[in-house]
């Protein structure tokens, strides 16, 4: 049926409720479903054991212990069972609805990404899945909260295994800018992708940045975060530019596609011609700064 790869913080706390809860809803949903969990994560040893999961513990890290997302994404395919993959965050719950997407897009085509913007929800305790109302709970939570994201957010991603090989740059997981990178690969060499956001309620599980030395501000910001961003400069494209839109109704063409890409291309060219400027400027900025700053001494 499916393969899920994942890699987890460490099964602590808050953190290891969600990412317990996350994994279990993926094996509720067909008994054919593979999870391999990669990396050597507190608890994670124990969890595959207790769960069943599949381990790959080694996974090459940076400097910081950050995982690489191309070895990831390596190890994970070569040690899958199943030709479709799906590259899952730890804190994701999914339902019903998205092993029925799946079914109608891989039914059309061989070769595509389907993806999707997820629900930030609020969740504190372990979920009773052996309750069959479970789905139902989390979705009306998720609808009353009313936090969907935009299109550049994107947790989830399901392909045909070899899709992305030795492809992927050097980008480090739990930072920006990868996923963004992920959306636009297939586009860029003519893969159609899929946003199942109107079909696919996928929940994340709200959660602390306690995990990084410098919190919020450091995972977003950092020296990891700043050169994902580096690597997926001009390479970036969101839920937007999706080739396809699943709805209730089946797929159909994303005609606005077209007009989102343009956009952001304006933009680009805006925000590099505003710098270009400034640099030109800055010598001539510097001087009258300068000057302004003698005058006012003498003033005084």
């Amino acid at each position: 049926m499916l393969t899920f790869f994942t890699t987890a913080k460490p099964f602590e706390a808050h953190i290891d409720i969600i990412q317990r809860n996350a994994i279990r809803s993926w094996q509720k949903l067909h008994p054919d479903v593979e999870i391999i969990l990669l990396g050597d994560d507190a608890g994670a040893a124990e969890v595959c054991a207790e769960m069943g999961l599949r381990h790959i513990p080694k996974v090459r890290r940076n400097k910081y212990g950050t995982k690489y997302l191309a070895d990831i994404y390596e190890k994970a395919q070569a040690a899958s069972r199943h030709e479709l993959v799906c590259h899952i965050n730890c804190d994701i719950i999914l339902q019903s609805d998205f092993v029925r997407a799946v079914g109608q897009v891989a039914a059309r085509d061989k070769r595509f990404l389907m993806a999707g913007r997820r629900w930030d929800v609020d969740v504190t305790a372990p979920i009773d899945f052996s309750r069959g109302e479970w789905e139902q709970r989390i979705d009306e939570l998720a609808v009353m909260e009313k936090r969907q994201l935009p299109p550049q957010w994107i947790d989830y991603f399901v392909f045909a295994r070899g899709l992305y090989a030795g492809e992927v740059p050097a980008f480090v997981i739990g930072r920006p800018g990868w996923d963004n990178w992920l959306l636009w690969y297939p586009l860029s060499i003519g893969v159609p992708v899929v946003d199942a956001s109107d079909v696919v309620r996928a929940v994340h599980q709200n959660h602390d940045y306690g995990y990084h030395p410098q919190g919020e501000k450091g995972v977003w910001e950092g020296e990891e975060a700043q050169e994902n961003y580096r690597l997926n400069r001009g390479k970036f494209a969101t839920l937007g530019d999706a080739t396809y839109l699943l709805t209730a109704h089946g797929l159909r063409r994303n005609y606005k596609a077209a007009w989102v890409a343009a956009r952001r291309r304006a933009t680009t060219e805006l925000y590099d011609a505003w710098f270009r400027v400034l640099n030109m400027t800055r010598p001539a900025r510097h001087r009258l700064g300068v000057r302004k700053e003698a005058e006012t001494r003498a003033a005084k």
